[in-house]
Formats: C-alpha cells, sequence, structure tokens
C-alpha cells in the first residue's frame, strides 16, 4: 500500500504519457512541460497513459528518484479532465484516484485551514 505524507504536493501532468517512458524522460516532462522541478522534495509526479489504466509517480527522496506504477487488470482511473498543463490535488484525492473513486463527484466541505510556510 502507498503511503502519502499529508504535507505532499500531487501533480497530475495533462494528457496522454507513454507508459514505456522512465526516469529521465517522466522528468524531462515535469521540467519542460510543466516547468516544475522532478528533484522538489514532497511533490509527486502522476501520468496516466492513453486507456486510463496505467498510472505512474515519479517523485524524490533523499539521495534518488522513486518511480511507481499501478496497472489495473479491468477498469480504468477517473483521470480528470484539465485546461491546463497539470493540476494539483491533495494527498487525499490520490488516494481516492488510485482507490477506483471519481473525486469530481465529490465536494470538499469548507473547513479551516492555517496558511502554509
Amino acid at each position: 500500500m502507498l503511503s502519502i505524507a499529508p504535507a505532499a504536493q500531487v501533480i497530475l501532468v495533462a494528457g496522454v504519457t507513454d507508459m514505456r517512458k522512465g526516469f529521465n524522460c517522466l522528468s524531462a516532462i515535469v521540467q519542460n512541460d510543466i516547468k516544475k522541478d522532478p528533484l522538489s522534495a514532497r511533490h509527486l509526479y502522476v501520468f496516466c497513459n492513453r486507456n486510463r489504466n496505467r498510472i505512474k509517480i515519479l517523485f524524490w527522496e533523499c539521495g534518488g528518484l522513486w518511480l511507481c506504477s499501478k496497472r489495473l487488470e479491468r477498469g480504468t482511473f477517473a483521470w480528470p479532465t484539465m485546461g491546463t498543463p497539470y493540476i494539483e490535488m491533495a494527498p487525499e484525492e490520490l488516494m481516492l484516484l488510485l482507490g477506483g473513486i471519481d473525486a469530481s463527484t465529490l465536494h470538499r466541505r469548507p473547513w479551516y485551514q492555517a496558511a502554509q510556510h
């Protein structure tokens, strides 16, 4: 089971990604297409294929990159439609997406959140 820190920033990369791509190509997409640093601590970059049955997550952890992947035997992920190169989501929303729940049909209740430092 994947455990994601509550302080993590999850970034879903828009469009279709070739799942044959590895560390270097996915890092280049992060740098060149969405203008982010793939070596940023606490950032998870999430990619999905055309059929929406495979996901890869790229993230940096003390001294090296991690690349995690998940392939569904049946069904698809509820990949959001994006009008921008990427969208940011909460770690909880990523866990819903990975668990097969369509977060677009849910809504976040208004809670107080302290400013992040």
